[in-house]
């Protein structure tokens, strides 16, 4: 299963290329433009083309891993529908063809017949992988787990409202970038289907940094799987800092009673706020915040699913917040994940309409320690 994981890193460098080229070719520019005007009255181009772009990428990932994993396919969940009307009025179903060439004309019907369009974007989706990110640091790795046992889950643009928007901000060395481009990742997590466990992620962030050639990207990936704990990141150091308090990040339209509660833990600067919930995940990965609490149903599992495995892989994991809210535990570290109400992936609400059906409708929180959950925890309860 170590293929798997090689193959996800590729998959994954591939949809952040699609999304670079997207905003550095002047065909594919010019339709995010359009899509970040909302000018377009005359149904000149695509509806929606952020959304094209992330079917592409969802359906590109879902081709190529089905292509080599067939007993996965149908167990390879996104986020988007990949039904699409053209200005036509015409339905069309987006879906990755088995020539590039075949694919161009496919996609210049959605694109309204923008052959250019089209054919830029076939040729990423169609582009070799087998030589992308040969040196992933995942050789020696033995995974004990069998194709048949998983499902997936893919959020191709996380925070796709930062990727239209396109602002080109910067952070300094160890610390977050509360928006911009940097926010927008790539997000693939590994499943078990019988228990929902997650237990390989990918993580790739296009716009990590950029030169005069242009934007290059990063990738992290972990697994944990039984005695298999594994992770491109290295866990923070644990001990004495010199900054007092917890560093929490939260979304800037969280609840205030959820700030006011939290603020107290927090030393000075320390209540930080970011864009898309897959970066402010990373962001406790990274140590560059020791927790994330969301309050909110607000998030989906396609966004939780990838990063989750990282933060296991490190020690820590992701928990439902209401759950642990209404929690009469001990309170202590000893009952593992399961006790402390972590979020599981395959079983949806199916009380829900649409979308919400997949929803992590307790809202979370994303740690690394687990005493750091538990002050969090105990500072929130009866709180809101």
């Amino acid at each position: 299963m170590a293929d798997l994981l090689k193959l996800l890193l590729r998959v994954a460098e591939k949809a952040a290329n699609v999304a670079r080229i997207c905003r550095q070719e002047a065909p594919l520019f010019q339709l995010l433009v359009q899509e970040k005007t909302g000018m377009d009255k005359n149904k000149k181009f695509v509806k929606d083309f952020k959304t094209l772009a992330d079917v592409v990428i969802q359906e590109m990932i879902r081709h190529d891993v089905g292509a080599q994993f067939p007993e996965m396919i149908g167990h390879i969940h996104g986020e988007e529908s990949n039904k699409f009307e053209n200005g036509l009025g015409e339905s069309v179903i987006v879906t990755v063809c088995g020539t590039e060439k075949e694919t161009a004309t496919l996609l210049a019907t959605v694109l309204d017949g923008d052959q250019t369009a089209a054919a830029l974007l076939a040729c990423a989706i169609h582009r070799d992988a087998t030589h992308i990110l040969a040196d992933t640091g995942t050789d020696n790795l033995q995974i004990p787990l069998c194709p048949s046992d998983l499902g997936i889950w893919i959020d191709p643009i996380d925070a796709t409202s930062q990727y239209i928007e396109g602002r080109e901000e910067g952070a300094q060395e160890g610390h977050l970038c509360p928006s911009g481009l940097q926010c927008a990742l790539v997000l693939i997590g590994v499943y078990l289907r019988a228990t929902g466990e997650p237990v390989m992620g990918v993580i790739n962030q296009p716009f990590s940094q950029k030169d005069p050639a242009g934007w290059k990207g990063k990738h992290f990936w972990g697994v944990s799987c039984g005695s298999v704990q594994a992770c491109s990141v290295l866990r923070p150091q644990d001990g004495p800092t010199e900054r007092p308090g917890l560093s929490v990040v939260l979304s800037s339209s969280e609840k205030q009673a959820v700030k006011e509660a939290l603020a107290p833990l927090c030393g000075p600067d320390r209540l930080m706020y970011a864009s898309g919930a897959g970066y402010k995940i990373l962001c406790v990965i990274l140590g560059l915040a020791d927790v994330y609490v969301l309050s909110e149903g607000s998030t989906f599992k396609w966004d939780s699913c990838g990063p989750h495995a990282l933060l296991r892989a490190l020690g820590g994991g992701m928990v439902d917040l209401k759950e642990c809210l209404h929690s009469t535990g001990s309170g202590d570290c000893e009952g593992g994940h399961r006790d402390l109400g972590e979020l599981t992936y395959h079983q949806p609400h199916t009380e829900c309409p649409g979308a919400d059906r997949w929803a992590n409708l307790g809202g979370l929180v994303a740690y690394l320690d687990c005493q750091t959950l538990h002050t969090v925890i105990k500072e929130l309860k009866g709180k809101f």
